[in-house]
């Protein structure tokens, strides 16, 4: 699940039977979990609707699996979500939580909660991400202590840019995984994934919150190298001048500016143009650079251009 699921983990000083017990029982529920109770006991297999103290609606589903801690074993309790309290919300596919309980000694339980299949559940992605903070805390505090927390005075923080953010995520992720593949012998399978890749980088960056010119530029960056290194440089070439229009337009310098001129290098020499591939390498390695971080990685980077 690539930048669509939240994922925490917390130690609890309580057995996996009684943190398992505590997860799955309304009893315990609504001490903790914003007072929401199930309406029948869960049960695996079978759908489930959970509700407030006052009776409303607030999450439906599936439970997938409901495998009680024993023997030494982990539990897990793994439930579709859907949210009902907001019509927003409502309206997106459901996500999928996954509860494992494991013992990490003498009354001591690791948990391990994870929120996914949310890629195209952005508001709820935002409106999670922090709620699960407040409730795995709650639990805690609960079973090590016997009391719940006191209601908070005010709201978990929910972003004001829920797709944005999510778009920058996905774009992180994306970004990430082009540079994984670059690095190392591909078979046709990942040259595909290589592409699908930069383009979805690009897509997600020219959305994200905050995107700047500069995330344009890497955006069409990244479709460059990609082409280049599957064997299409006609097609990475007209990508490699996007990112120096980019540049040229918005007054880009340093970094960006510099791996301008690498991308259209490769693409050059790719194409057997070579005198203009060696001139694009000078430019490249003209550019000034601020931060020792940055040229280090530019110098690796100019290693394999080519040269008068």
């Amino acid at each position: 699940m690539v930048g669509t699921a939240h994922v925490y983990q917390i130690y609890i000083a309580a057995t996996p039977e009684a943190v398992f017990r505590a997860i799955t029982d309304s009893d315990w529920t609504r001490k903790y979990f914003h007072h929401t109770s199930f309406v029948a006991p869960p049960v695996a297999g079978a759908g489930y609707r959970t509700v407030t103290m006052d009776g409303r609606d607030a999450v439906e589903g599936v439970i997938e699996e409901m495998t009680p801690p024993a023997d030494g074993q982990s539990g897990r309790f793994v439930q579709t979500w859907h949210v009902l309290y907001d019509a927003a919300l409502s309206a997106e596919p459901a996500g999928r939580v996954e509860w494992t309980i494991e013992a990490a000694g003498p009354d001591l339980t690791r948990v391990r909660l994870v929120h996914g299949d949310l890629a195209f559940s952005p508001l709820t992605w935002a409106h999670v991400k922090d709620g699960w903070v407040w409730v795995i805390d709650a639990l805690k505090t609960l079973l090590e202590t016997g009391r719940p927390l006191p209601d908070p005075e005010v709201d978990p923080p929910v972003s004001e840019a829920p797709e944005g953010d999510w778009h920058r995520r996905q774009g992180v992720e994306a970004n990430n995984a082009v540079f994984g593949l670059l690095e190392r012998d591909r078979t046709p399978d990942e040259d595909e994934d290589l592409l699908r890749h930069a383009y979805s980088a690009a897509y997600h960056w020219q959305r994200a919150a905050g995107a700047t010119p500069e995330n344009e530029a890497r955006g069409s960056y990244m479709i460059a190298r990609a082409l280049v290194a599957t064997g299409q440089a006609e097609r990475g070439l007209v990508s490699a001048d996007r990112v120096l229009a980019v540049c040229t337009e918005h007054r880009l310098a340093d970094f960006d500016l510099a791996y301008a001129h690498e991308a259209r290098s490769r693409a050059l020499s790719a194409l057997g143009r070579h005198e203009e591939a060696v001139r694009e390498a000078v430019l490249a390695r003209s550019v000034p650079i601020a931060d020792p971080e940055d040229l280090a990685i530019l110098d690796r980077d100019l290693e394999d251009l080519p040269v008068a």
